[in-house]
């Protein structure tokens, strides 16, 4: 019996987009499958608001295709944008209006009217805790109930694929866990394919699968667990006055390969521990500080790119 491949809910190929003679997209091509969270992890200007953009209809690309859940993004706009739902960075609650004014104001967007919009309403206050909050203004609203608003708004018309923004900036740690937890239940009881930027890494290890950007290209994606695998063992950092110089010696007299950012000098060992002994009877008076560490997504992010997320590129 022949075994039925299932369609992706997102696959674009080649996308590409400049403004002007600048490349903010290049060439990117991902695959996102049914019911998965997916982030996109890059550093400001690194493309990932650009992809967003194309993939929510706001923007048309360069070059290149996209579908999403079956739909040409291009071709197939009207119908695509009634089956997506979008939540940007940027607030788009009106805040002298009350909860359940701006959720219904936003149902009469899509047509959603009467009975239908009251109840579809109602619904939605109750999945997102906010039942005892319809009749409040917004702008009493702490930022993580009004994030829960903001997504209850993008999902009254039943979309099956929901874009984020950098969903949980301005957001305190304990609404970011509810956001999260909001997020898990799309998943698994409505089977919402979710797409995310971030760059949060504390936020890419919490998706299924993440695509590295930056400078406009996809370095590497995968699983958050594959994605550290990639890094041969424990990372070492290593703090001093001349991190060029000593990593040049280190790695002649070592025998190992280092990288070097700002003032530290890193190492990549599968026996961290051995090798900083090591390390530190070799160089005792030149090392300020060492630390040990498990890898982690920003050390994918440093092996791919050579620099920190949060580096301002050139």
């Amino acid at each position: 019996m022949p075994v039925l491949e299932i369609a992706p809910a997102l696959s674009t190929n080649e996308l590409t987009h400049r403004y002007g003679d600048r490349v903010a997209l290049d060439h990117v091509s991902l695959v996102v499958a049914p019911s998965e969270i997916f982030g996109l992890l890059g550093p400001n200007g690194g493309g990932k608001t650009t992809l967003f953009r194309i993939l929510s209809t706001l923007v048309r690309p360069t070059s290149g295709s996209a579908e999403i859940l079956g739909l040409d993004l291009l071709r197939d706009t009207g119908a695509l944008r009634q089956r997506i739902g979008v939540v940007f960075q940027a607030p788009s609650l009106d805040q002298k209006l009350t909860v359940r004014e701006n959720l219904a104001h936003q149902g009469r967007l899509y047509g959603i009217a009467g009975r239908a919009l009251r109840q579809r309403i109602d619904q939605l206050l109750i999945e997102f805790n906010l039942r005892d909050r319809p009749n409040d203004l917004v702008e009493t609203l702490s930022g993580g109930l009004q994030r829960r608003v903001e997504i209850a708004k993008s999902l009254l018309h039943r979309p099956e694929f929901l874009l984020l923004d950098e969903p949980s900036t301005g957001l305190d740690p304990g609404a970011r866990i509810d956001l999260w937890q909001t997020l898990y239940r799309l998943r698994d009881q409505q089977s919402v394919t979710v797409l995310l930027t971030t760059h949060l890494m504390e936020e890419a290890e919490r998706c299924d699968r993440v695509a590295i950007i930056d400078e406009g290209k996809i370095v590497a994606s995968n699983t958050p667990d594959a994605l550290r695998a990639e890094i041969g063992g424990e990372v070492i950092s290593a703090r001093t006055n001349d991190a060029t110089s000593l990593g040049e010696r280190i790695a002649s007299s070592l025998g190992v390969e280092v990288s070097v950012l700002n003032d530290e000098v890193r190492i990549e060992h599968p026996e961290g521990a051995a090798f900083i002994a090591k390390l530190v009877g070799a160089f005792p008076r030149e090392i300020d500080s060492v630390t040990l560490a498990k890898p982690t997504l920003e050390d994918v992010f440093i092996a791919h790119t050579g620099r920190r997320l949060d580096e301002e590129t050139n």
